[in-house]
């Protein structure tokens, strides 16, 4: 139905019986709102008894239905983290000390060995020096000539001063004769029967090695026995 609100003023009872419609639909509107709020009120409380119920029905499906149960349940569960977490920190402390060490001994093992081959050429240096002295027939090692004389001491002096500064630097002549034959630290060139030594004693050296630190830098070149018994009681001694 319509309502139009072209009445004249010539009409008063139509008038309030208009206004008298308006006022009950006004009313017939608040009315229903209000119903609306109360449903929406009322479902909202039903969705947080459901959500409570669910929440108690978890916690005793978990076997927590004390909450005493329940908190003394999460600080067993923080203990065991912690534990956890102080065990990882000690594996963490460990690598780091071991990390402290390799790189310690990485530096060093750097410090000591990083003129190994400047070491090298120094001592061909040497052996040249040695093998110049060498060649000195014997009647001029001791000549009249004072220049000659000089030189000779020159040469001698030059390679006394080098062997002192690489013995400075760590490395150290080794002159194995008549010890073990070590295949770490000597080189067989030959060699030689004798059935009164041990065999593979170092009879002879050719040529000396060198060790920096606690590595062979050059190894001694050597004459080693062939013929005897192949152990000996220092042998046994020091095996023991």
């Amino acid at each position: 139905m319509m309502i139009h609100n072209d009445h004249s003023s010539d009409h008063p009872g139509e008038e309030e019986a208009f206004l008298d419609a308006q006022t009950d639909l006004a009313a017939e509107i608040k009315a229903e709102a209000a119903e609306q709020e109360a449903l929406e009120a009322e479902a909202e409380a039903f969705l947080n008894a459901a959500e409570n119920d669910n929440g108690a029905e978890a916690k005793a499906g978990d076997g927590f239905s004390d909450p005493v149960q329940f908190l003394t349940s999460e600080l067993d569960k923080l203990e065991t983290a912690k534990k956890e977490l102080h065990d990882q920190n000690l594996l963490l402390a460990a690598d780091m000390q071991n990390l402290r060490r390799r790189t310690a001994k990485d530096v060093k093992d750097a410090r000591e060995f990083s003129i190994a081959g400047f070491a090298r050429e120094m001592l061909d240096v040497a052996d040249n020096l040695h093998r110049a002295l060498e060649a000195l027939p014997e009647e001029a090692k001791n000549p009249d000539d004072a220049n000659f004389k000089a030189l000779i001491e020159g040469v001698e002096m030059t390679e006394r001063a080098m062997m002192r500064g690489l013995e400075k630097n760590g490395v150290k002549k080794i002159s194995p004769e008549n010890e073990r034959f070590d295949p770490n630290l000597h080189q067989a060139m030959f060699e030689i029967p004798n059935t009164e030594v041990p065999n593979n004693t170092v009879l002879q050296v050719v040529q000396k090695g060198f060790v920096i630190g606690s590595r062979c830098l050059r190894p001694a070149m050597v004459g080693v026995s062939k013929g005897g018994p192949k152990k000996s009681a220092d042998y046994e001694e020091d095996k023991s």
